[in-house]
């Protein structure tokens, strides 16, 4: 894929009109764009408010224009007009929509390069942390309103934010690119989710395409473009094709695959000839639910744990070095395999009293292992994680495996197999691999076939603002994906009782895992 800058800034020189050459000055403009765009240039779409500009402009610029487009497929849209001295920056914005944290970067359009970035908290999180509370609440009168109002102003102040720290203004950005999944596409688009959950889980729209920023209540140039990534199923949105777009996994020789957790586990395979993609609910209890400690990856907040199996010393990491307060999913991993290499807890992840020691304390006739004592942590209380989180744990661990199993076995490929093994998201930049294999998350793969890649996301949004290619790439790869709907899959539910034991009820899956 080229990652040359894309042409969205060009600038055109108009032959200026005689008697003998009176073509109307947008049809002049036209041909002279037609000469600097790409040859199979079908289509230039002006709005009105931009062709009211155009007579005054080009005489006063001496017919010499820069102009700031956008595409889709073969139409072309002119999203702004200047004299060709105009220095101001040409702005775009790639967001990535996450359930819980919504990521914005702002690029200069002419060069490529990042400008700033921002980032805040959905503010629909406020209604629900997950998107089931969320589409309930849809259904409800104003409902559905109020969601997308809080999105959509949330969006607006982080933007006058990031442009204010750049010292841009909002209507410097003449495009945009966003990427979510499916459930928060269509909050944010305004359309009604009711039918994402509901079998057999139809969404209003898979392709929205590029939109009129102002038509979607975004405070940016009234002339931008807002390409939204498609969706494919209800559960598999734009984020993960943006993720695709950004991995290569689409162009790669070998198969590898792709995983995303946030709020759901969303899950592609495939190489250059093929894509199978699905998603489940294996997220929550990974990002940062599964115990009252847990929280999202921030200073303090435990992401590594290590325990000597002859002391029983628990080694504590947090990150930035702070005072524990709290514990990420990175962090749960790793603790809940080093309690089973240690012989703490069992195959189905109960805690071994004999083993625990002085760690254990019942708290309402529920068993709880102190992890950081009471005079250690920021809180000043004992940060624990009961038998209740551990069994969720291992559900939402025995689901992460299955879907992969599942989808590997659709095809008839062995998970052994894969040539790479891309984790995207802040899940995958702290997960250590050897304690998701530990407890049978992940497949038993060499770790050199663990490829973190960040925020691929928002990577893959920023990429169809910089690369000239990327565009027709989005749509390439998502008609070329089979999506695997998990929720009528008995398959599924067969192997995810069988993934409920550390590691796994056929323990030679996992020959590198040897529990103390």
């Amino acid at each position: 894929m080229s990652t040359a800058p894309a042409p969205w800034v060009r600038l055109v020189v108009l032959p200026t009109p005689t008697i003998k050459n009176n073509t109307a000055d947008a049809d002049r403009l036209v041909a002279a764009l037609a000469q600097a765009l790409p040859a199979e240039t079908v289509d230039i779409e002006f709005g009105i408010d931009l062709l009211r500009q155009l007579p005054a402009l080009v005489r006063e610029s001496g017919y010499r224009l820069r102009c700031t487009l956008f595409r889709e497929r073969d139409r072309w849209m002119l999203t702004g007009i200047s004299g060709a001295d105009d220095i101001r920056t040409v702005a775009g914005l790639a967001v990535d929509l996450g359930t819980t944290r919504v990521v914005l970067r702002l690029i200069d359009l002419v060069n490529g390069a990042a400008l700033a970035e921002q980032a805040f908290d959905n503010p629909q999180s406020d209604v629900g942390p997950d998107v089931l509370t969320r589409i309930h609440h849809a259904d409800t009168p104003a409902g559905l309103r109020h969601l997308n109002a809080l999105i959509i102003n949330g969006l607006n102040r982080a933007i006058d934010t990031i442009c204010r720290t750049a010292g841009l203004q909002p209507r410097d950005i003449s495009a945009l690119t966003i990427a979510g999944n499916t459930c928060m596409t269509h909050l944010f688009l305004g359309l009604e989710p009711r039918w994402i959950i509901r079998e057999p889980y139809i969404p209003v729209v898979n392709r929205p395409g590029v939109l009129r920023a102002s038509d979607l209540g975004i405070q940016v140039s009234p002339f931008a473009r807002a390409l939204v990534f498609p969706n494919i199923g209800s559960y598999f949105g734009g984020d993960l094709i943006a993720g695709i777009l950004f991995s290569k996994l689409h162009r790669r020789r070998d198969t590898a695959i792709l995983v995303d957790v946030g709020t759901n586990a969303e899950v592609v395979l495939g190489n250059r000839d093929w894509l199978i993609g699905c998603a489940g609910a294996a997220g929550p209890a990974l990002e940062s639910g599964v115990t009252r400690m847990g929280m999202l990856a921030g200073p303090g907040v435990v992401d590594r744990v290590s325990i000597d199996p002859a002391t029983g010393a628990f080694d504590i990491h947090t990150i930035a070095e702070k005072t524990p307060r709290g514990i990420c999913g990175s962090g749960v991993i790793d603790l809940a395999a080093q309690l089973f290499l240690s012989g703490m807890i069992d195959l189905r992840g109960k805690l071994i009293p004999a083993r625990c020691g002085g760690r254990l304390e019942v708290i309402d006739d529920v068993r709880h292992l102190v992890v950081v004592p009471a005079e250690q942590s920021a809180t000043g209380e004992n940060l624990t994680i009961s038998q209740a989180d551990l069994d969720s744990l291992i559900r939402s661990k025995a689901a992460m495996y299955t879907i992969l199993e599942t989808l590997a076995m659709t095809v008839g490929l062995n998970l052994n197999e894969l040539g790479a093994f891309y984790v995207a998201g802040t899940f995958g930049c702290f997960i250590n691999p050897r304690s998701a294999i530990a407890i049978g998350m992940l497949p038993d793969l060499p770790l050199e076939r663990y490829v973190p890649i960040g925020n691929s996301s928002l990577e893959g949004a920023a990429l169809a603002l910089t690369s000239a290619s990327a565009i027709d790439e989005i749509d390439h790869i998502r008609d070329r994906i089979t999506y695997l709907e998990l929720n009528v899959n008995q398959d599924f539910m067969n192997r995810f009782s069988a993934a409920k034991f550390l590691p796994h009820t056929d323990v030679g899956r996992f020959p590198s895992v040897k529990q103390g």
